[in-house]
Parts: C-alpha cells; sequence; structure tokens
C-alpha cells in the first residue's frame, strides 16, 4: 500500500506540473505580437479641394503580414484599404488629425496620426459702380474681402489687360497697386478688363477677373453767332510790308469775313497805293486787293476791302454721343466741308507806292510813307454743348 501511494503522489506532481506547464502555454498564444505603423503624409499643408496622399509602406508587421489599414481621415470619412497607400481630398478648411490603424495577421494592432491643415482660400468681395461714363474714376472696391482664418490679406491689382504697364511682354501680371481699393481713371469709352488677387500668406491665392463696360456721354449742341473785331494801325515806308497770324476759327465755325485797310489822306495827289492781302494758306486760299478813291474835300480815305461769305454751312442742332465735350468740339469744326479757316490766317499790307515824289529829285521825300489802319470783321458760330443725361 505504502508503494502504491508513493506512485499516487508522483503521478499527482507530475499532472499538476502540466497543468500549470500548459496553463503557461495558453497565456503565450493569447499574446499576439503587435505590428508597428508608420505614415507619411504629404504635403501636410493645403488649399481647400486639394488632395494629400498617405504612405504606410514603411509599416512593420513583426510577425505574418499587414492584412488591413483602416484610415480615419478626422473629417468624418474612413477608409480601409489592404495596401499602405492611399489619398483623399478636403474640401473643407481646418486641421484634421489623421490616424491609421495597422493590423496583422496574428490579429495585433497599432496606430499612428498626423495633422494636415487645410487653409482657407480668401473671400473676394469685389464691388465698383454700375454704368459708368467716359472720363469717370472708377471706384474698385476689394475692402470687404475676408480670409476664413483671419490672415491679414495682400492685394494685388492689374487695371488694365490691354496695357502692359511693366513692359513684360505679358499684359495680365501687372501690378498697378496694392491697396484693397483703388481708383480707374477712364479717358475713353469701351471694355476695361483686368483682375484684383488676393493672397491670404499661407498660399491661399484667389484673383477675380473684373470687366467694366464704359459708355460715352451725351451732349446738346446748339450754336450762337459771334463776331470777332480786331483792328491794327501802323507806319509804311514806301517798299516797306506788315503782317500778321491771327487763328478766327479755334473756337468756331467760321462763317464769313470783311477786311478794310485805310489809308491817311494826302495833301498832294496822287494818293497812296497799298496792297491787302488775306492768306489761309493750308486751305490753298488767298485774296489780295488794291486801296483806291479817297478824297480829302469829302474827308474819304483810300482804302482796299476784301470779304467773303458763306465760308461754311450754318451748324445744325442735335444731340451727340461722345466720351467728352472736347471730342465733340473738334468734331463740329472739323467737319469735312465745314472747316474752312481753322488753320491760321496771314494777314499782309504792302505799301507798293508812297506818293507825291519830290519834284526836284536832289530834295528828300516830303512824303515818304503813309499810315494805315486795318480792321478785319469775322462772324462766326460758337457751339454751345450741354451735358444730358441717357433717357
Amino acid at each position: 500500500m505504502q508503494g502504491k501511494s508513493k506512485r499516487l503522489k508522483g503521478l499527482g506532481l507530475v499532472l499538476l506540473m502540466c497543468s500549470f506547464s500548459l496553463a503557461g502555454c495558453t497565456g503565450i498564444l493569447d499574446t499576439a505580437p503587435e505590428p508597428r505603423a508608420t505614415m507619411e503624409a504629404y504635403p501636410l499643408l493645403i488649399q481647400e479641394g486639394e488632395m494629400v496622399t498617405f504612405d504606410a509602406r514603411e509599416s512593420d508587421a513583426v510577425e505574418g503580414i499587414i492584412t488591413e489599414y483602416r484610415w480615419d481621415f478626422g473629417d468624418g470619412e474612413k477608409r480601409n484599404t489592404v495596401t499602405g497607400f492611399t489619398s483623399h481630398t478636403y474640401e473643407m478648411f481646418g486641421a484634421y488629425t489623421v490616424t491609421l490603424t495597422v493590423e496583422n495577421d496574428q490579429g495585433g494592432v497599432d496606430d499612428t496620426s498626423a495633422v494636415v491643415i487645410v487653409n482657407g482660400a480668401p473671400v473676394i468681395d469685389l464691388t465698383y459702380p454700375e454704368n459708368p461714363r467716359a472720363g469717370d474714376s472708377i471706384l474698385l472696391d476689394a475692402s470687404a474681402s475676408v480670409d476664413p482664418e483671419g490672415n491679414n490679406l495682400l492685394f494685388s491689382w492689374d487695371l488694365d489687360w490691354g496695357v502692359d504697364s511693366d513692359g513684360d511682354g505679358d499684359g495680365r501680371n501687372d501690378v498697378d497697386s496694392t491697396e484693397n481699393q483703388v481708383l480707374l481713371p477712364t479717358n475713353k469709352s469701351g471694355i476695361y478688363l483686368g483682375s484684383v488677387t488676393i493672397d491670404d500668406g499661407q498660399e491661399g491665392v484667389l484673383t477675380e477677373v473684373f470687366e467694366l463696360n464704359v459708355s460715352s456721354r451725351r451732349f446738346s449742341v446748339v450754336w450762337k453767332e459771334k463776331v470777332i473785331e480786331q483792328t491794327w494801325s501802323d507806319y509804311l515806308a514806301e517798299g516797306d510790308e506788315w503782317s500778321q497770324e491771327i487763328t478766327p476759327g479755334s473756337s468756331g465755325r467760321i462763317i464769313s469775313y470783311e477786311a478794310i485797310l485805310e489809308l491817311e489822306n494826302d495833301l498832294i495827289q496822287p494818293y497812296d497805293n497799298f496792297t491787302l492781302v488775306v492768306t489761309v494758306p493750308e486751305d490753298n486760299y488767298q485774296e489780295k486787293a488794291d486801296t483806291e478813291g479817297g478824297n480829302i474835300t469829302a474827308n474819304e480815305n483810300a482804302k482796299a476791302t476784301l470779304s467773303e461769305d458763306k465760308l461754311n454751312p450754318l451748324g445744325s442742332e442735335g444731340i451727340y454721343d461722345s466720351d467728352n465735350m472736347e471730342m465733340v468740339i473738334s468734331m463740329l469744326l472739323n467737319e469735312p466741308g465745314s472747316a474752312f479757316g481753322q488753320p491760321p490766317w496771314v494777314l499782309l499790307v504792302q505799301a507798293l507806292q508812297s506818293n507825291p515824289d519830290s519834284a526836284i529829285e536832289i530834295l528828300p521825300d516830303p512824303d515818304p510813307g503813309n499810315d494805315w489802319t486795318l480792321t478785319i470783321k469775322i462772324t462766326i458760330q460758337e457751339p454751345v454743348i450741354t451735358e444730358i443725361a441717357f433717357e
């Protein structure tokens, strides 16, 4: 009995050891080896609507293989892949924590994370007047533009794509102003194309193109008659001449003129002989007349007279559209068939003969010259121009 008892105790000890051994083996099998998760995200700073690439291919299964990559992009979207490479587009600005969890075929898991910054694009608020007219200075106002994150904004204006202000051959990249408001002067009607670019300093850049349809102005025209009168007096010796340039058509349409050259009476006959010449060189116009008549008894002086009527047609009242008043005046005064006398005129007085000569040749001439007076009257029509509103 004693030997049997010893055998039973030995068997119980072996069973107890095996029990502890199996319990230990079970504990080892329940602890799966953990993988090591690694992730690269690029770029980490993007703009709204841009894509980030995620690369977890350097993750280590430690034992076995990685069977699953679980991605949480931080914006509510999740994705599971069997490869360690994916991408994701972020539509809204903000900071997003991206979490990657990897699992191997032993059931082990590990995770890692990265933060992606999505910069919000600035919002351009550009205003300008409706229906601008030629000659207006148009206020382009982008001062109400904002950045979602509150960053300070930088402004760059290219006010006219039709003008290459920096001379680089590209009219669309000029920097004409860096203020948030700018005045654009207009000197003619037409389409003005330009742009404003806003930069938030975080690679958020936005450009807005503006198109301004600048209209002409409207003017009412009536005509008023005006008489220009000028007088000159001088003395000329025989063989001398006097000339004067005038521009009577600078402000109106010339209709007619009358020029009278008058000599002082001589006490001794015959009377002096002077010539009056009126020339408009650029219009190929020249007229001349010699002095004649004169009667000292009747107190009548010798005269030369030149005159001309209907040099241009009379102006008509009307409504005209133009960029400015000066253009209307130029159009009216230089209208074909109505522009005679706009260039300079030349008035010429020639003393061809001053009588009388001395009866005795060795004695001095008792009257070597003569006093004269020239008066010219020019009738013009001047346009009276008034700007009116478009109906």
